[in-house]
């Protein structure tokens, strides 16, 4: 597709794309639901008050002038598909409606460095998986028998925690270290402080649209039209505090001191070109859990390290084609023991590896566990994240000239408060 906007080429947000979010302009201080478009912000609210949305299913436009896009999301997909389809043919390089009207146009389209790029959604319920084979291996062969890293369970379920939601910040917020109970191997008891073992985990996390009544399950068929979009996501992670937390309940203080997200959802209509097969799933899964068709989506995804002063590194480049349980699964799964689900729910992936060592997901693989440092570009060595460091995540899909990005999820490391 070609706009009349211009989109520089290898920009994650062509005509193709139209993911949606929430800006602040930097000038009137009006935060406004929004698409984004090159390097160029789309105001939804003043599209729909001049009436370029009428016709859509949208019964009123305010849901354009909230400071998040749950009123929007709530309304289904069939609505989302139709405003996604009518902003491709507004900024068709072909369509004059607002191209040649100067006034209007002013008022519709910001320069992206105008605004602030605020939390998209509103997060109601949060829930993290634990889907990637590779990672779930790594872990397993660390921390008990590499004979038997895969605990019992865990091609049999999507294995997930409810996560705290509240901690759930957008791109460009700093995070303080955490601090909590840790216990040395050869400690006889706890000791308090910051983490030492603060970590990354490259991960994506889809957000859910419409609500489910209590007792109501969501079919594995039928989960996708309940699936608004993807963000990228930092699960940040404290090791040493979570390891001897989790057992026997799993994390706790160790996820919910912050969790980052990139600020543009990213529409699965958008990355319908990029479906792919997902790894065989063996043993076969029971009914509920099966599903037909390419679930998974090639998706590139990397990871760098800018130490404070210097130049960024990238760590790590994998690919969410490498996920075990796909989406559909998590979401039927979630829902198949009668859990309701609301607008606005986010649902993580959990760390995200490939086969070889350059693509795990994680510090704790990446170096494991401290005994393999990554040399950074200013002579130092990082086993984990040090104080002032910035995580830098990325991610797009590419295909017969068309990127379809997410931008940059990114946060400053500060030290413990």
């Amino acid at each position: 597709m070609k706009s009349w906007i211009e989109i520089n080429p290898g920009n994650d947000f062509p005509l193709e794309n139209i993911p949606f979010g929430v800006c602040r302009d930097k000038v009137s201080g009006k935060v406004r639901c929004a698409t984004r478009i090159g390097n160029y912000v789309i105001d939804l609210n003043e599209l729909a008050d001049l009436g370029y949305l009428n016709g859509l299913g949208i019964r009123d436009m305010l849901v354009f002038k909230n400071n998040y896009l749950n009123d929007f999301i709530s309304l289904g997909k069939p609505v989302w598909r139709a405003v996604r389809s009518r902003l491709q043919e507004i900024f068709s390089e072909g369509n004059h409606e607002l191209q040649n009207n100067i006034s209007e146009k002013a008022g519709v389209i910001r320069h992206i460095l105008d605004v602030d790029e605020l939390m998209p959604v509103k997060v109601g319920d949060y829930t993290d998986f634990y889907s990637s084979i590779e990672h779930a291996t790594n872990v397993g062969k660390m921390f008990r028998d590499p004979a038997n890293a895969l605990l019992p369970n865990w091609r049999h379920i999507p294995v997930g925690y409810h996560g705290r939601s509240s901690s759930i910040v957008v791109s460009g917020t700093d995070i303080h270290r955490p601090k909590g109970q840790t216990k040395a191997d050869d400690a006889d008891a706890p000791v308090f402080g910051p983490t030492k073992l603060l970590d990354f985990e490259l991960e994506t996390a889809f957000i859910t649209g419409g609500k489910t009544e209590l007792g109501d399950s969501i079919p594995v068929d039928n989960a996708e039209d309940h699936i608004f979009g993807m963000v990228l996501f930092n699960d940040l992670s404290a090791r040493d505090i979570q390891k001897w937390e989790y057992v026997p309940l799993g994390p706790f203080l160790s996820k919910s001191f912050g969790s980052v997200i990139s600020p543009w959802i990213v529409t699965l209509d958008a990355l319908e070109p990029f479906r792919v097969d997902g790894p065989e799933q063996k043993p076969e899964v029971l009914p509920y859990l099966k599903t037909k068709g390419k679930r998974n989506f090639d998706i590139e995804l990397e990871v760098l390290i800018k130490p404070e002063g210097s130049e960024a590194k990238r760590v790590s480049k994998s690919n969410f084609k490498y996920m075990y349980w796909n989406m559909a699964q998590q979401l039927a799964h979630q829902t198949v023991n009668g859990c309701n689900i609301n607008t606005g729910d986010m649902y993580g992936s959990g760390t995200i590896s490939g086969p070889t060592p350059d693509s795990y997901g994680s510090m704790l693989e990446i170096t494991w566990r401290g005994t393999k440092p990554v040399k950074m570009p200013d002579g130092t060595e990082r086993k984990f994240i040090n104080d002032n460091d910035t995580i830098i995540m990325k991610g797009y899909a590419e295909k017969g000239g068309v990127r379809i990005g997410f931008g940059e999820v990114t946060t400053k490391i500060l030290p413990a408060k």
